[in-house]
Order: structure tokens, then C-alpha cells, then sequence
């Protein structure tokens, strides 16, 4: 294994606290973002139609280090100072990725790829972006149907952390490796 790349929602970032920055700077209840958004999912809806139902225009995003799950920066050092090549890719605005260069060797969206997840166009063009064979590559996500599926399609080593909603309502296939923090990450990896 030469290559980590995590997903980036739930996996790095905690978005329950992004979510209820938008839903109190949108002066929106938190409890209707939720609901809002975990009534998308459940309906298969893409998240980003929770704008156009509180009819409110998208407002500016960032990540910076308070964003990440306590276990995610530390997890991201130790893996490049092991010498693993670290990315950082996931169904996001392009306008994220200069927050996460910082933290990553790679670092892709889906808007730039112009595929997103589960496509096989998006976990080829990761391959592309790390310049590793795919089954050098681990893809670490929370999401059974949009991270583990498709990376083992893809020919990657699959990584289930469970948490976040996705987290703990998928169970990962068995040939997929199962975690419930980052910090167990290198000693699980082939």
C-alpha cells in the first residue's frame, strides 16, 4: 500500500458542525436542517437541494483544522510521515480544495472531476490523480454504496469507518476493512 485517500464528509470532517453553522447563520433551526437533509437522503435526493427548499441562496463554505474529527489531522500526519502518498477527495465544491492542500499530497472534488461518487469515472480519475495502481490505493469513506463499493470495483482496498449517519447505518461487505477511529488505520492497512 503506497497511497491513502480518505473521502471527505464524515470521514475527515464532521459535518453535523457544518450543517449547523449554515443552519444558524441561515437562521434556520438546526433540528430542519437535519431533518431536512436526512429526508433527501432517505428520498435519494442530492444534499444540495436543501437551498432551494429554504429558498436561500448557498453560503460560502470553508474548512480550516476546528472542522476535522479530533482523530483525522493526527491520523493524516502519521500516515505522510509513514511515507504513504495522502489524499483527500469526495463529492464537494471545487472551491474546498485549497482548505484541504494543506493536509493532503492530493486533493480532488467532484466538481473538478466532473464525476461523482459511486461513478467509476471518479475513483478512475482518483488512480489517475495519485499515480498509484488501484490496488495500492485505500479509500477510507463512511458510505458502503457512494466509498467502499465503488472502491473495490475499482480494484482498491476498502475502508468502512463507522461514523456519521452513513457510518452506522451501512455494514461493509466482509472483503472490505472495518474501523471506528482513524488511529487504527496503519496498523489495519495491507
Amino acid at each position: 500500500m503506497t497511497a491513502v485517500v480518505f473521502d471527505v464528509g464524515e470521514t475527515l470532517i464532521d459535518e453535523t458542525t457544518a450543517w449547523e453553522e449554515v443552519a444558524d447563520t441561515a437562521h434556520v433551526p438546526r433540528l430542519t436542517v437535519m431533518g431536512i437533509l436526512g429526508g433527501l437522503a432517505a428520498r435519494g435526493e442530492h444534499h444540495s437541494r436543501l437551498w432551494e427548499l429554504l429558498e436561500l441562496e448557498r453560503l460560502p463554505v470553508g474548512i480550516d483544522l476546528d472542522s476535522f474529527y479530533p482523530d483525522a489531522h493526527p491520523a493524516l500526519e502519521r500516515l505522510r510521515g509513514a511515507g504513504f502518498l495522502v489524499g483527500i477527495a469526495g463529492n464537494t465544491l471545487q472551491e474546498l480544495e485549497p482548505y484541504l492542500e494543506p493536509y493532503a499530497d492530493v486533493v480532488g472534488s467532484s466538481a473538478r472531476f466532473g464525476f461523482e461518487k459511486p461513478s467509476p469515472e471518479f475513483f478512475a480519475r482518483l488512480v489517475s490523480e495519485t499515480g498509484r495502481p488501484p490496488g495500492e490505493i485505500a479509500y477510507v469513506g463512511d458510505r458502503v454504496d457512494n466509498d467502499v463499493l465503488p472502491a473495490l470495483a475499482a480494484g482498491m482496498v476498502a475502508v468502512h469507518i463507522r461514523r456519521g449517519p452513513w457510518g452506522y447505518l451501512h455494514d461493509p461487505p466482509a472483503e472490505a476493512i472495518a474501523i471506528r477511529s482513524l488511529d487504527e488505520l496503519p496498523a489495519v492497512l495491507p
